[in-house]
């Protein structure tokens, strides 16, 4: 087999050795013979190995590092070749899972720390393919998440429940990272029929800046009453259902792009 490659810092890098951690993680997958898995970011394969032993119908691996995909290639030549691994070069923040011409799969990985948000919310924007994903991120953005504390956390939430399922410390790792991981799960669950998510986050987007200012300095009065809400409220006092019943009233007016101020 080829030597490892380097691991890149600018590619946020850490991999997970731990092999208590990475049949937990697995675990949490369910992983049966009937599930199709895509793994985001497999590094040098030692999650892939533990998936492969779980024996899944099909297993990709998105991969954005050259030297990882030649050394992946190398490790799992038998399994790529019978097609029970198929490995994609693409950046997971960018990559269209639609073209994975598969009906639903499930998602796995220990994302990097760096790009952890943008690949979460890329998962969201193909919710009608992914029902299940067991991921790793920073303990301290799994904590976030867990609240309403972001537009991105309510918008995870708005269409899938979310567990933290374990912390994990930074001797598992090689590089040892400065802080705690945290493995999380999100089951599809939508709370809402939200059709334009584009549309939506933007919303929330909107609706998180200037976060410490009252609502009446973003939306008008007669949106308020309507949802109703409270016109001194502000956005991290709202629960999901307030999130929702606001958007329902907003998205009801043709012209409700006028009810937020300019950036």
């Amino acid at each position: 087999m080829n030597k490892k490659p380097r691991l890149k810092k600018g590619l946020g890098q850490h991999l997970l050795v731990s092999l208590g951690v990475l049949n937990q993680i697995a675990e949490f997958a369910q992983i049966s013979s009937i599930d199709t898995v895509v793994e985001i970011g497999p590094g040098t394969g030692n999650l892939t190995q533990t998936i492969l032993r779980r024996k899944p119908k099909k297993l990709y691996l998105i991969e954005v590092d050259n030297e990882m995909i030649s050394y992946l290639e190398e490790r799992f030549k038998a399994e790529i070749a019978d097609k029970r691994v198929v490995l994609i070069k693409g950046d997971a923040v960018k990559f269209d899972y639609s073209a994975i011409h598969e009906e639903e799969f499930k998602v796995l990985g220990n994302l990097p720390y760096n790009r952890a948000s943008l690949i979460v919310e890329r998962i969201v924007q193909h919710l009608w393919k992914v029902p299940f994903a067991v991921f790793m991120v920073q303990k301290e953005v799994a904590e976030r998440w867990m609240e309403f504390e972001s537009w991105l956390s309510v918008f995870i939430q708005t269409f899938y429940d979310l567990e933290y399922l374990m912390t994990v410390p930074p001797r598992f790792f090689i590089p040892r990272p400065k802080v705690d991981s945290a493995v999380i799960r999100l089951k599809r669950n939508p709370k809402a029929h939200i059709t334009d998510l584009s549309a939506y986050k933007s919303f929330l987007v909107k609706l998180f800046s200037n976060r410490r200012k009252a609502l009446r300095t973003k939306v008008p009065l007669e949106i308020l009453e309507k949802a109703p809400i409270h016109p001194l409220a502000r956005v991290e006092e709202l629960s999901l259902e307030d999130f929702l019943r606001l958007y329902r009233v907003f998205s009801r007016d043709l012209s409700s792009s006028k009810y937020f101020l300019k950036n």
